[in-house]
């Protein structure tokens, strides 16, 4: 195996199936970039990747989260987020040496294919990237990232993409008069996904719905001490809570046991249920026939093209790096930087990450 150069290839069909495998050096074509991954987070919302790489019409065509970086019939190549230097240039306006956060295979380099480079950064336009979601092509130089501040690197591949979803999911319920709900429940609420949405609407002023993280009974007193949510309760407590005050219901990991508690206590007071995560994967889905709402996706993705569209790319991004700067302020007290090294590192963390057992306190960042 050369130590320089691997990847990992996961069984489409199975995604408990992924194996270290060396990567061939190809020579580019005109107009692409070789770039050495340097750093990339491995969290839960890789897993809801892997889940959802067949089609499964979230992209509103028949591609999943495998056509990103795998040809169809080609073993899978998850998608992480993470940091980049080009080692090798065929296009003008990227140089070697230049550095980059964006999406990239879960490998140690990767061939993109550059389009609209400018100062900010560029687009990959390979073939099969260019009918899916725009965000997740996009490249951006450090030396133009908004509210990027040297000291907080490790923690965007971390929280960045995952705060940004919870920020997106508060945006949502602000814009929708919080569906009407006087309490937010937040499942898996010791997930990065959803500290970020926890301490965005947090900082709404009052009056506000109150926040309720639900998480597991052995981490219902260091995730209270945290001071994200209004209150923290466990699973087994929903039954606690006042069913006939109005509430919506957050899933971020897609448990269907959970989801069901939670429509069965509040029946048509819940007002809103919506699933944004599938990294309980192998969770019992049990969602048919529940009282209350239809269940709802969210798509992160879909939301920002909205926002861009409503505010303009600009301002969307300031609001965005305002209040990313404003959580990078606590961050550090919410997640200790976890470190691998090297491909067979890598491989162990995907696994890690897949069997439920990561350490929610901590942030795996994978130095290939």
């Amino acid at each position: 195996m050369n130590a320089n150069r691997w990847a990992i290839d996961i069984d489409r069909d199975d995604i408990t199936q992924a194996r270290l495998v060396e990567e061939a050096r190809e020579p580019l074509a005109p107009g692409q970039v070789r770039v050495h991954l340097d750093s990339y987070a491995m969290t839960a919302n890789n897993i809801t990747y892997a889940v959802f790489g067949q089609p499964a019409g979230l992209f509103g065509n028949d591609q999943g989260y495998w056509d990103f970086f795998s040809e169809p019939g080609a073993p899978g190549r998850l998608p992480v987020w993470g940091f980049a230097t080009v080692t090798e240039s065929a296009v003008e306006g990227v140089a070697a040496g230049e550095r980059f956060y964006g999406y990239y295979p879960m490998a140690s380099d990767a061939v993109l294919t550059v389009g609209k480079a400018g100062p900010g950064g560029f687009t990959d336009v390979t073939p099969r990237r260019t009918t899916l979601p725009p965000i997740y092509n996009q490249y951006q130089r450090i030396e133009a990232l908004e509210g990027y501040r040297a000291a907080d690197h490790d923690y965007w591949p971390v929280f960045r993409p995952l705060f940004l979803t919870g920020w997106l999911i508060a945006d949502q319920f602000a814009d929708e008069g919080d569906y009407g709900a006087d309490q937010i429940l937040i499942a898996s609420a010791s997930s990065k996904t959803a500290i970020g949405l926890g301490f965005t609407l947090k900082q709404r002023p009052e009056p506000r719905p109150e926040t309720v993280g639900l998480t597991s009974a052995a981490n219902v007193e260091a995730l209270a001490a945290q001071g994200i949510y209004d209150r923290v309760i466990s699973y087994d407590q929903i039954m606690t809570l006042n069913a006939a005050a109005p509430a919506a219901l957050v899933d971020m990991a897609g448990n269907g046991a959970v989801t069901r508690v939670v429509h069965s206590h509040f029946g048509n007071n819940l007002m809103a249920s919506i699933v944004v995560g599938k990294s309980h994967w192998d969770a019992q889905a049990d969602v048919e026939g529940l009282p209350g709402p239809q269940r709802q996706g969210f798509f992160a993705p879909g939301r920002s093209q909205k926002r861009i569209a409503d505010w303009g790319g600009a301002a969307f991004g300031a609001k965005i790096a305002e209040a990313w700067t404003a959580f990078m302020d606590v961050a550090p007290r919410l997640a200790a930087i976890d470190t691998r090294k090297g491909g067979e590192a890598a491989l162990a963390a995907y696994r890690e990450m897949l069997s439920g057992a990561a350490d929610p306190r901590k942030g795996i960042v994978v130095v290939p």
